[in-house]
């Protein structure tokens, strides 16, 4: 299993971007979609996810309203539209695949997001 993430980099506060993460050699439709966050000296956290078939989303309380988590089951894809960003949202940003009927998750290697003027 792959998950590759894309779209990071450097952004002034108030900004937009937009994450991809691209999954391959798994069912893509079986699996729960996250995006989780690890900023320097801070534990991992979740941010957003998305069930299997993109009708139910879950936000973490600092994201609510700014970040929005899609999915493209014919693309195989997961996406976190991130706007108005703030220097808090600064952080490394993993995908993660859950499989909740076996208990398999697979995770991407992360893609970097700095917010800074």
């Amino acid at each position: 299993v792959h998950l590759v993430e894309s779209g990071g980099g450097l952004v002034q506060p108030g900004g937009s971007l937009r994450l991809s993460c691209a999954a391959s050699r798994l069912t893509f439709s079986n699996y729960y979609m996250s995006w989780y966050r690890q900023a320097p000296g801070k534990e991992r956290e979740l941010v957003a996810d998305i069930d299997s078939v993109g009708g139910s989303t879950n936000y973490a309380h600092s994201v609510k309203g700014r970040f929005t988590i899609s999915r493209d089951i014919a693309k195989n894809a997961v996406y976190l539209q991130m706007n108005s960003l703030k220097p808090e949202d600064t952080a490394v940003y993993f995908c993660k695949a859950y499989r909740a009927d076996y208990a398999i998750e697979y995770w991407g290697k992360g893609t970097l997001v700095t917010v800074s003027s």
